[in-house]
């Protein structure tokens, strides 16, 4: 496997994206001040890294099990549905999983070709399944192969078919690279051609909204729900694009027309919004981080308020000012009814946490739980495989979050080295780790409470929770202190 660098297609966009599996091993090194001991754990070169918590790109068929009406078709082996399968499980939506048409690219596929199998399994979808889209996307096989998957796509797109190809070869990079491959081929492919007849940002109060990745993000739904509620309560229109909130593929053809575009994310997305900006000059506001509680969601509606002012939206201050007086009111109340049970239980409590994610929850959460919920962030793990050109900014984020007290940050593809790295600290006072459902054998090690919030997760059934917000806020306090009220039991 090469441990060459891969970037997007347009140089100008986020620059070099590293592959999955043995490849992220040239930069799995903590870039952390001073001769921190971790770094050894971390950086040990053992030849693989273990506990991936995201997929290879074919995973980003997620993203289109996302969209109502959608379906990704698999131009691959018959193992790599079954691999995302299992990876995010629960997860099939209207085509995905074990139920995503796929050719089972195989020795003959190899030797011959399989562009005419593709071409007979899209015709038979068409037959079998009401669709509004369909996006092909490639395994390594076929890319290694080299079929030509965009002329069988074009010839169905001469036909009138809604149709758009992606390579996603899983050697390439991972899903959260590929979410924004999949959503700039539907943009580029499709969504384009319905931008000849609309002028590009004609609806002031429509923006178009990126954030949680579907299902790589756990509470995605939940998330984008709440994001929509409280933006619209700012007075604008959200495409959401993903989920039950949005309004499928009809949706995603109004995407020309909005006004400006919101990024809620370190980095993975980053490619969508400015492939919108250079495509219909639509300028984006970027928020690094996810907000969770009321001080980073009051700041997250302000910040938001204040472009769109800038971008001739309407959104009044006062009315803004209003809503976050209303929404923290609601917030705070509940706070202040914590009161019995933080005095009752205030030495049973966990004093500290570590948190295994990705840099847009490490952030947030470490925000959240410090300033709000008085649970000190210890060491911290990105565990994303995020690019080193974007490390500095989640680096200079997360210390924003305090000028009195310094929380270590470590990137590293290894959930495993992180893992270990857990295992050698000792802190004092009762602990909490926050992450996959690997993480929780970990937990019991060090006899620390423990939350799954991250993919893969097992042990948690998640429907329509949400994380992010004020009431997202409020349902991570549920369950970190559900959890350790179980201790009890």
């Amino acid at each position: 496997m090469s441990k060459k660098k891969d970037s997007f297609a347009d140089e100008g966009l986020a620059g070099a994206i590293f592959t999955t599996e043995t490849q992220v091993l040239a930069h799995t090194n903590v870039q952390h001040d001073g001769d921190d001991p971790l770094n050894d754990i971390l950086s040990s070169p053992v030849g693989f890294i273990e506990q991936e918590r995201y997929t290879c790109a074919i995973g980003a068929l997620q993203s289109v099990v996302a969209i109502p009406k959608a379906v990704p078709i698999l131009h691959s082996g018959p193992g790599c549905g079954t691999m995302i399968q299992g990876f995010f499980e629960r997860s099939t939506g209207y085509a995905g999983g074990s139920t995503s048409p796929c050719t089972n690219f195989s020795e003959t596929e190899v030797v011959f070709g399989g562009t005419e199998r593709l071409r007979k399994i899209i015709e038979g979808t068409y037959k079998v399944l009401n669709t509004d889209l369909q996006v092909v996307l490639t395994g390594c096989t076929a890319d290694i192969v080299g079929d030509d998957t965009a002329q069988v796509v074009n010839d169905f797109k001469r036909d009138g078919r809604p149709i758009v190809q992606v390579d996603t070869a899983g050697f390439k990079h991972n899903n959260l690279v590929a979410h924004s491959d999949v959503v700039n081929a539907i943009i580029d492919q499709y969504v384009h051609k319905f931008a000849a007849n609309v002028t590009p940002r004609s609806d002031k109060r429509l923006v178009n909204l990126f954030a949680s990745i579907p299902y790589q993000d756990p509470f995605w739904k939940g998330n984008l729900r709440e994001y929509k509620r409280l933006l619209e309560a700012l007075g604008l229109q959200v495409n959401v694009l993903f989920g039950p909130e949005s309004g499928g593929v009809s949706e995603w053809q109004t995407i020309p027309r909005a006004n400006f575009n919101i990024l809620v994310s370190p980095w993975y997305g980053l490619p969508i919004v400015q492939n919108l900006a250079e495509k219909y000059g639509q300028p984006f506001v970027c928020f690094g981080h996810l907000p969770i509680g009321a001080g980073e969601t009051g700041r997250f509606l302000e910040t938001v308020a204040a472009f769109a002012r800038e971008n001739n939206a309407g959104t009044n201050r006062c009315d803004i000012k209003a809503l976050i007086a209303k929404e923290e009111q609601a917030y705070y109340e509940e706070i202040d009814n914590l009161a019995t049970f933080l005095l009752e239980f205030r030495y049973g409590l966990p004093n500290h946490v570590h948190i295994l994610h990705d840099g847009g929850y490490v952030v947030g959460l470490a925000r959240f739980l410090l300033h709000e919920v008085g649970i000190v962030p210890k060491e911290q793990f990105v565990v994303d495989n995020t690019p080193a050109e974007f490390q500095d900014a989640i680096r200079a984020d997360l210390a924003a979050a305090s000028d009195k007290r310094v929380i270590p940050l470590y990137f590293t593809a290894d959930a495993g080295a992180a893992q270990h790295a857990i295992r050698a600290l000792k802190h004092r006072g009762r602990g909490l780790i926050i992450g996959s459902g690997w993480d929780k054998e970990l937990a019991c090690e060090k006899n620390y409470d423990f939350l799954s919030a991250s993919a893969p997760s097992p042990y948690r059934l998640v429907l329509t929770t949400n994380y992010v917000g004020y009431s997202g806020g409020l349902r991570v306090i549920e369950d970190i202190y559900s959890a350790v009220l179980a201790t009890y039991a």
